[in-house]
């Protein structure tokens, strides 16, 4: 008979909210499982020059490693990434950052990325390995038609000078920030 005593639409309110959190906590506990699976497949991939491991005890914050590929101006050059993984994952894209200061065309000055597939296309079938990979990628072949930082991109056609910058900034801003 309690139940007279209670008011029907703050019952419904906060049997709305308890469910909402329900889902949001079974929600977190599923991209938890997708991001362990992720962590796995990389771990056991092999892939030269690209790693990435959970901060602390925090699942959805990554810290990403990228070598830059044999054969680029990024060569022997190791950059360090922020990788933070939304509640809506891997149907949200993560937001990932640059923090080893990188000089390139698609990177700004706060380690920003331009790179369509963690914007517009964006696709659940997109893993940390994949967009490790496609940052690295994208290192060395910049999208200079959409550039963050125009001086790179007018400088990257020419290499020589190019890597001359990149390597004077990278050495730099390295031992500034002891990354």
């Amino acid at each position: 008979m309690a139940s007279q005593n209670v008011d029907p639409a703050a019952a419904s309110s906060a049997a709305a909210r308890k469910g909402k959190e329900q889902g949001a906590a079974a929600a977190r506990g599923s991209v938890g499982k997708r991001l362990q699976q992720e962590l796995m497949t990389l771990m056991m991939s092999g892939d030269k020059g690209i790693s990435a491991f959970p901060e602390s005890d925090n699942l959805f914050k990554w810290i990403g490693t990228i070598d830059g590929a044999v054969d680029t101006v990024y060569e022997s050059l190791r950059y360090k990434l922020s990788l933070e993984f939304p509640s809506g994952y891997p149907y949200n894209a993560p937001t990932v950052k640059f923090i080893t200061p990188c000089f390139h065309p698609n990177v700004d000055t706060h380690g920003n990325i331009c790179l369509d597939i963690l914007k517009e296309k964006w696709s659940a079938l997109y893993d940390v390995r994949t967009i490790l990979l496609s940052i690295q990628s994208l290192l060395a072949e910049p999208n200079n038609e959409s550039p963050l930082n125009p001086h790179a991109a007018e400088l990257w056609q020419n290499q020589t000078a190019y890597k001359k910058q990149l390597h004077e900034q990278y050495k730099k801003q390295v031992q500034e920030k002891d990354i």
